[in-house]
């Protein structure tokens, strides 16, 4: 199965990307891989496959910054594993990962955090506009 290769051999703990953990990279200039090394130690950043398609929407038919943040973001996300999840939105293709997977989730979505938490995930967000934290 082609997922069994992002999964294997992998070191440390699986953290996913939601889209509003993406755009506050590009609204308060956060270190994301050097927080998270800060946080966690090793960790593996994926991202669901309805992520990209909210930015994707977001960098078309979104406002002048927002438009531009989400375009960004992208092109940054690029780089990490994108995984196909089912899900309607993508909060809950990240949801149904975590669960999976039992991985850490970065976002600022106080919905998708508060779903997560009842389920006794972990999550990461940003503090005071500089850092993340995790609870």
């Amino acid at each position: 199965m082609a997922s069994d290769r992002i999964w294997r051999n992998r070191d440390g703990k699986i953290v996913i990307l939601d889209s509003s953990a993406v755009m506050m990279l590009f609204e308060f200039s956060i270190g994301l891989e050097d927080e998270l090394t800060r946080l966690l130690g090793a960790h593996h950043i994926v991202v669901p496959k309805p992520i990209l398609q909210e930015l994707a929407i977001l960098s078309e038919k979104g406002d002048g910054a927002r438009n531009v943040k989400a375009r960004a973001s992208i092109k940054l996300i690029e780089k990490y594993d994108s995984i196909d999840v089912k899900g309607k939105t993508g909060d809950d293709a990240v949801f149904t990962l975590a669960k999976q997977k039992s991985g850490i989730v970065v976002t600022n979505d106080r919905e998708l955090r508060r779903r997560l938490k009842e389920q006794s995930l972990s999550v990461i967000f940003l503090r005071a506009k500089k850092q993340l934290v995790i609870e």
